[in-house]
């Protein structure tokens, strides 16, 4: 190929790249934390009673994430799940109000996200015929983060936490 054919093959090329293939820094931050969880409130309960409890996750600043009640169709609520041992349920889930704010890459809608500590309230209830002992709830958040210039694919939060199921004389669950 003669070199003058070769500088619009080259430049064509490098346009494509350019459009079509995301530089390293504008990537989703790959195994990068986002959130973390914090704690769970201590929880015992007795059988046939509830509790309440409470989950503190943590935003990674200068992140940010959807609130469970998004403004705009398109984005990801941060919700919360649980796989729950017969022993115990998880009712009334309530979680905090986004707080309202605008962002660089579209200053005219304001948006309901979290940031800092976010912490999400629940009952726990012990059916009357639960079992006695201390029993371990694995917990899922799931959340989108974004920054002041982008949103990053959604992510899980696998967290854990323990709930005694007995009398509350002497006993505290340990929590992870």
């Amino acid at each position: 190929m003669k070199p003058h054919r070769l500088v619009p093959a080259i430049a064509c090329f490098m346009l494509l790249c350019a459009l079509f293939c995301p530089a390293q820094d504008n990537a989703a931050p790959q195994g990068r934390t986002f959130v973390n969880f914090v704690s769970a409130s201590h929880v015992v309960v007795s059988p046939g009673k509830s509790t309440p409890v409470q989950f503190t996750f943590r935003v990674v600043s200068p992140y940010h994430i959807n609130s469970s009640k998004p403004l705009a169709e398109e984005l990801i609520p941060t919700q919360i799940h649980f796989s729950l041992p017969g022993e115990v349920a998880l009712g009334r889930i309530t979680y905090p109000t986004g707080k309202l704010m605008t962002f660089p890459f579209d200053p005219g809608t304001k948006l309901s996200v979290y940031s800092g500590d976010v912490v999400i309230r629940g009952m726990v209830v012990a059916p009357l015929a639960a079992a006695t002992g201390t029993y371990t709830i694995h917990g899922e958040l799931k959340y989108q983060a974004c920054d002041n210039n982008a949103c990053y694919p959604p992510k899980k939060l696998p967290f854990t936490f323990n709930v005694r199921v007995g009398t509350r004389t002497g006993h505290r669950a340990r929590h992870g």
